[in-house]
């Protein structure tokens, strides 16, 4: 089975029919349920819920407490590449995009590593543009092996691979895949994937159970909130979580809801997520799996994080750049798009301090 199958099934669903129809009594039935299932789940995120949002985030917060506390995993990203073959209308790297590319070389990435080490991480997320050719699996997993040494937990993220290209990055040192969909709209997922291989949309829903299938320890999934409805791929995220948790138990699921960052000249048809929105969206991913990790990124400003701690975020960037050996090489033009400029290590630790959580490096050790 693939989690294709449960797209498929509600691919004649009428989502706004039924957010049109979702009560008072249907909010509070499910709000006041220890576990939900999908009628829940969209009963909570429906339109009508948002005048019981605080309700449902003081019910997320005592959720979180009890399950996860108030200690977060602070990670940040390592770019080495980002060369792309991808025509996909909405992102920085895309292949008509004329931005500055760049690949670093074993020594580079090394010394961007030591950089990051050296400032405390001992989580980090690496990242390349989606291009098999210019990043080959071999390239990954030397880069891999080479920083192993200095990290407990690699993760990575880059282009869809099949399970003996993720078992090899498995074997060099990576335990962390972090796979987004983009879109589970498939109609919107072809508009704006116009060519590459990224445009086979089986082929990525299906990249996070490769994953699992070739020993990844933790998985990372989402939806590219304002691509198409985002109400709809919030549920989708959700159900796509259920479905990985359900067949791989031993894995550890991570919950992002990253927000559209455009750039210049980038797709404009863009559905927009207010605060509030994405406060709610974040919300109904805690309640549906109150021991899921919940992902925030420097996407999102220093404030709204700050905002959204109590739902029970567990991993938080700092000190992101989204330039190409950015940290060591400097800014180069080579950036996927604009972070908030309130991500340094300092500013995130004092704001967790402000509200009485704390930050820790290491969460997992590989050996």
């Amino acid at each position: 089975m693939s989690f294709y199958e449960v797209v498929e099934k509600y691919r004649d669903f009428d989502f706004d029919g039924y957010f049109e129809n979702v009560t008072d009594n249907d909010v509070l039935r499910s709000l006041n349920k220890d576990k939900l299932n999908h009628m829940d789940v969209l009963n909570l995120l429906s339109p009508k819920a948002m005048k019981y949002l605080e309700q449902m985030a003081q019910k997320a917060h005592r959720l979180s407490l009890q399950h996860l506390g108030k200690t977060v995993t602070l990670y940040t990203p390592m770019y080495i590449a980002n060369y792309c073959v991808n025509h996909c209308v909405y992102c920085g790297y895309n292949c008509k995009s004329g931005i500055n590319r760049r690949k670093l070389n074993m020594e580079q990435i090394k010394n961007e590593a030591d950089y990051i080490a050296d400032m405390g991480f001992k989580h980090i997320l690496v990242l390349t543009g989606e291009s098999e050719r210019h990043s080959p699996v071999e390239y990954i997993g030397e880069a891999v092996k080479i920083i192993s040494d200095r990290f407990a937990s690699i993760g990575i993220e880059v282009y869809p691979m099949e399970v003996e290209g993720y078992r090899h990055l498995v074997e060099n040192g990576a335990d962390s895949l972090t796979v987004y969909q983009e879109t589970y709209d498939e109609v919107v997922y072809k508009k704006v994937h116009i060519k590459g291989p990224k445009a086979n949309f089986k082929f990525r829903l299906d990249a996070p159970e490769r994953g699992a299938k070739a020993g990844m320890r933790s998985l990372s999934i989402g939806a590219l909130l304002g691509l198409a409805d985002y109400r709809k791929d919030a549920f989708f995220t959700i159900l796509h979580g259920e479905y990985l948790k359900t067949k791989y138990p031993h894995i550890e699921l991570s919950y992002s809801a990253p927000r559209m960052k455009p750039f210049k000249g980038s797709f404009e048809d863009i559905n927009p997520v207010d605060d509030p929105t994405e406060f709610q969206i974040m919300t109904v991913m805690r309640l549906f799996d109150p021991h899921a990790a919940l992902n925030v990124s420097t996407r999102e400003n220093l404030d709204f994080r700050k905002h959204v701690m109590p739902l029970g975020v567990t991993k938080l960037s700092a000190e992101v750049t989204t330039d190409v050996g950015g940290h060591t090489l400097g800014e180069a033009g080579t950036n996927q798009f604009e972070n908030n400029t309130d991500a340094s290590l300092e500013e995130v630790g004092k704001m967790l301090n402000s509200i009485g959580y704390q930050y820790v490096f290491k969460d997992w050790e590989r050996f």
